[in-house]
């Protein structure tokens, strides 16, 4: 089921842009159940939404498009962003403003079963700036999925968050998995670059 809220706004963003409407910023599962106190909370999420928001805030003044995903857990056996959640819920810092979309999903991928591919085809985005979280995880394959649909990615590596892992016994700290993921998207698949860097890029 594809699923897209649209909230409803006075304004006509794109009547006031002054700058192409061909770079959106993409917020992936930016949620409360990352953060401390939810049921899966990722290293450095806070410090990691402070970034996505101010980059928020630089598109925002520039009458960008901005673009919000929502995860919500249907899979049995879930144990975080349960339908009809506190911890499902966009996290404060972030929160969608009147005209912004916000297409909820079920999968890593933020195009799998959704309309965003559709959206960003009818507004002509051709360049995705893409914060979130979890890095290893949705970031990842979202923004693998959207190189090879032959959309340009931008990635803030200090607006995302991960979590450590454990493969055999071996503990990997999710500082190094932040590392390793953000190496093998750099080039391939997204330029990485900071959340500064990327603002001062539109």
């Amino acid at each position: 089921m594809r699923i897209c809220i649209l909230i409803a706004s006075n304004n006509d963003h794109a009547k006031k842009a002054k700058f192409p409407m061909t770079t959106a910023l993409l917020l992936v599962d930016i949620q409360k159940d990352y953060f401390p106190g939810g049921a899966m909370e990722v290293v450095g999420s806070t410090a990691a939404a402070s970034q996505a928001a101010a980059l928020l805030a630089a598109f925002r003044k520039k009458s960008l498009p901005v673009i919000h995903i929502q995860h919500i857990s249907t899979r049995p056996g879930a144990t975080f962003f349960l339908p009809k959640t506190a911890g499902a819920q966009i996290h404060e810092s972030v929160v969608p403003n009147a005209g912004e979309p916000l297409f909820q999903k079920h999968f890593p991928s933020a195009f799998r079963e959704t309309a965003l591919l559709e959206h960003l085809r009818k507004e002509k985005i051709s360049r995705l700036a893409i914060v979130g979280m979890m890095t290893h995880m949705c970031i990842d394959t979202t923004t693998r999925a959207a190189a090879d649909l032959g959309f340009s990615c931008s990635l803030a590596h200090d607006a995302c968050a991960t979590r450590s892992l454990t493969f055999k016994g071996v503990q990997v700290p999710a500082e190094s998995v932040q590392a390793a993921y953000l190496a093998a998207l750099n080039g391939a698949f997204a330029k990485v670059m900071s959340a500064n860097e990327l603002a001062a890029d539109l």
